[in-house]
């Protein structure tokens, strides 16, 4: 499995923080996500993106 829902299966079942705050709200919501009509995910997954690449970009500073 590739792509959102591969993310997804692993926070929903390791239970294992990453340790870094934004990205395990990330993946709570992505988790919270599937639960969602396909439409609404959209939006869900659309943010997700943005906060991810934030966090990244926050690193490389």
């Amino acid at each position: 499995m590739d792509g959102p829902r591969a993310v997804v299966s692993v926070a929903a079942h390791s239970g294992e923080d990453t340790g870094h705050p934004a990205v395990d709200a990330v993946l709570r919501s992505l988790a919270n996500a599937s639960r969602l009509a396909p439409a609404e995910q959209i939006a869900e997954y659309e943010a997700a993106h943005q906060v991810l690449q934030e966090t990244l970009a926050s690193i490389d500073r």
